[in-house]
């Protein structure tokens, strides 16, 4: 039996196959195998040394991260600022001119830079375009912008936050003390259980975590059945105090919405301060810890990316690879999705801009790259946006410029104590400014 078995091999002149002769039922069939070619002369075989396994990427400070992130950022933060030269011309200014004017100036500069670029208001400028049909966009005949159903309630819960960021919109700080009230805060779980379309609460601050009404709010707005989302710093999660907030988080199955503006550290705390990196990396760690972004959990652990300066953000997609391979090889860090914003040419970031004498420039940038797709979906369209203070918005970029909303032509503006359902607020007029090309550049700031 054993004789049928063999095998017969002959090679192929001229060919990188070899043709086996293969004998069953005692029929002979010849077949070509590619790797049929081991030379005859096994004397001469040899092993080669194993090959050792690529080394595991490791970055070199992981080992003693959690004793080096141990105690407050605040200090530090604090630090930065009195000796920050920007700091210190904004603080000078805020004092000599008041928040109010300030603004003011902010917005003529704005209006003047695209007015040297012979370019039009906003609302004007989406007009034109509109009115130009281009191929493939679909948008309402409006005479103006206008609220839609109202789905999301944004809530900015307090100012206050350990760090101060270089590309803050909302000019947060340890030093800033405004927080939303229980009473406030309870308007705004009313206007949730009022209104069925709304299916989500986003919380945002400063840093909403550290504020006195966001366990109130989240536990709300978790009994009324609703979605709710955080917008985090993710060092906030290492302050005192602060221990067992991922936990909390988790167990009332938040969605955290984090910012994490490059995945090193040079460009992380160059943007938002001396050892911001470490804490953000350590916090993201502490999350997975806890399930986030595994995909039998539920729960959602998204990134943000905002460019480093005066220039749009690279693509969303090809970015967010980027990002899932330097972070998993690096720390072992997951995440969901990631989203890529354009900076708002507003606060500090205006000021920023100001200073380099690019403020001109970046709006011609926004400008040249409107996306007329963006405007029938951006967020002022589907949000209401509600201040500490109960004040209503269509945004939260509004809201830092003042820009108030009057309910039926009154001067007197809208709070959470005007109104009990978001039903109020649909089909109303939306305000727009210069800022808003910034929502409407490349793929938006929404």
């Amino acid at each position: 039996m054993l004789h049928r078995r063999l095998v017969t091999f002959r090679h192929a002149v001229g060919s990188s196959l070899s043709l086996v002769r293969c004998s069953s039922g005692g029929q002979y069939k010849d077949v070509q195998l590619p790797d049929y070619n081991t030379s005859v002369e096994v004397d001469s075989h040899r092993l080669s040394r194993p090959q050792k396994p690529p080394p595991t990427l490791q970055w070199e400070g992981l080992k003693d991260l959690e004793e080096r992130t141990k105690g407050s950022l605040i200090p530090e933060t604090l630090k930065e600022m009195e000796e920050d030269e920007n700091f210190k011309l904004t603080a000078a200014k805020l004092k000599e001119m008041g928040q109010k004017k300030m603004t003011r100036e902010e917005r003529k500069r704005r209006q003047r830079a695209l007015s040297n670029l012979d370019i039009p208001n906003f609302e004007t400028f989406w007009k034109v375009k509109r009115a130009e049909n281009v191929e493939g966009v679909e948008t309402e005949i409006e005479d103006s912008l206008r609220k839609k159903t109202v789905e999301i309630l944004q809530a900015n819960i307090g100012l206050y936050c350990n760090q101060a960021c270089n590309h803050c919109f909302v000019e947060s700080s340890p030093k800033r003390k405004e927080m939303m009230l229980q009473q406030t805060a309870e308007r705004c779980l009313l206007i949730l259980q009022n209104s069925p379309s709304i299916h989500t609460l986003d919380l945002t601050g400063g840093a909403p975590e550290l504020c006195d009404q966001f366990r109130f709010l989240v536990r709300g707005a978790k009994e009324l059945g609703k979605k709710i989302i955080v917008r985090s710093n993710l060092t906030s999660h290492l302050e005192p105090g602060q221990e067992d907030t991922a936990e909390f988080m988790r167990d009332h199955a938040v969605n955290v919405v984090a910012s994490l503006p490059c995945y090193t550290a040079k460009n992380v705390n160059m943007q938002r301060g001396k050892g911001v990196f470490d804490r953000s990396i350590q916090a993201l760690r502490k999350f997975n810890s806890l399930g986030y972004a595994e995909e039998s959990s539920g729960l959602k652990l998204d990134l943000v990316y905002n460019p480093l300066g005066a220039f749009l953000p690279p693509p969303q997609g090809q970015l967010a690879e980027k990002y899932r391979e330097e972070l998993w090889n690096y720390f072992g860090i997951q995440f969901n999705e990631l989203f890529t914003i354009t900076n708002m040419p507003i606060k500090r970031f205006a000021d920023f801009l100001y200073r380099r004498n690019e403020l001109e420039s970046y709006m011609e940038l926004l400008v040249r790259n409107f996306n007329i797709h963006t405007v029938d979906n951006i967020m002022c369209r589907n949000l209401m946006n509600v201040n500490w203070n109960g004040k209503i918005y269509d945004c939260d970029f509004n809201q830092q410029l003042e820009m108030e909303i009057r309910k039926n032509g009154s001067q007197d503006p809208m709070t959470v104590y005007e109104i009990s359902s978001a039903k109020e607020m649909e089909g109303m007029h939306i305000q727009t400014d210069s800022h808003c090309f910034g929502c409407t550049a490349g793929m938006g700031s929404s």
